[in-house]
This record gives C-alpha cells, structure tokens and sequence, in this order.
C-alpha cells in the first residue's frame, strides 16, 4: 500500500495541483518541545522543482513552523484526498524560511498570487516522498476557500500586519526565536 519516491513524479504533481488543502508538520530538537500542525488553504503551494517545493506563508498567531526550520530545519507536508480516489502523500525534507528582506524574495514571490498578509515564502528540500491508501480518510465535499485570513490583513493594513507579527511572530510557543526576529530594528 505504502509506495516510497525519491522525487515528486509527474503524477503525484498532478494528485497536488488537485488538492485544496495541505498540512505542514515541524516540531522542535527539545523533547518537551510541541510538535506542530497547521493547515494550509488558498493558492499558496508551489512546486519548484521534483525536490523542491514552496509555500506562502501568511501572517497567523504563531511562527512555530519557522522557528522550527531555523533550529533543525525538518519539515513533512501532507495532501490528503477528500474526494475519490484516496490518497495520502508527504513529503519529506529540510526546509529554510525566505523573508520580504532576503535576496530570493522577489523571485519567489512572482511565483505566487499576491495575498495580503503575506508573512514569508517556506521552501523546503525534498529528501523522500511517501505515498499511502488514504482508504480511512473521509469524503467531504470542497466548498470554497475562507477568505478571513485575507480580509482581517486587509482591514489591518500593511503597518498593522507588521505590528502584530512583531507582537505575536518572533519566538515560538517554546520561546525559540524565528526569522523574523532578526529584522527587529533596535
């Protein structure tokens, strides 16, 4: 049931352009650090290269996947069918944040719709690909996507973003620092 990839292969992109929705997964070195799972929707994911993915990360109550990635760098992202055929398929890899300041932002960035918000880009180095059933995942019906995320940046504006993720963005819930702050001006 379960098939091993050292790329992601012409059909398993396909299987992904068709997902809706996909999960990031990153824990901390720290034994008593949390492990961490956020969901991710809109059009944010990208495929690079059969190694190489990335994503757009846009601006929420915590950083923990960036945090993560600067201290040990291991990411897993997950699709999951909800529509017929089932299929569960990671990917596997070590994964770095590129902030609006770095020099791969604007290249990055045009890959992207333009999303209020925006926070970072993630990208992350494929080492495996797994592929499994998916037979115990349910079938739900897609809707649409939520456009709080995008409306709430709207209201805030450019400078109240900023402000709140310099609130709520520079260390993790285990008090590890992220990218973002080291561009904390003194």
């Amino acid at each position: 049931m379960a098939k091993l990839f050292d790329c992601i292969t012409d059909e398993l992109q396909k299987f992904i352009a068709t997902q809706h929705l996909f999960f990031v997964g990153s824990a901390p070195l720290s034994p008593t650090g949390h492990v961490n799972l956020s969901p991710k929707g809109l059009d944010c994911f990208r495929i690079l290269s059969p190694n190489q993915v990335a994503y757009l990360d846009l601006t929420g109550s915590g950083n923990e996947t960036s945090a993560h990635l600067q201290e040990n760098g291991r990411i897993t992202l997950m699709f999951c069918a909800f529509e017929e055929p089932p299929c569960i398929l990671r990917l596997y890899g070590q994964g770095h944040t590129i902030l609006p300041s770095s020099p791969e932002w604007n290249s990055l960035y045009s890959l992207f719709s333009q999303i209020p918000g925006t926070r970072q880009i993630i990208v992350a180095d494929i080492e495996k690909v797994q592929t499994s059933c998916g037979y115990g995942v349910p079938l739900y019906k897609y809707q649409g996507q939520r456009q709080t995320i995008v409306n709430w940046a709207k209201n805030k504006g450019e400078q109240g973003v900023r402000d709140y993720q310099q609130q709520k963005n520079l260390v993790s819930l285990d008090g590890l620092p992220t990218p973002l702050s080291n561009t904390v001006s003194p």
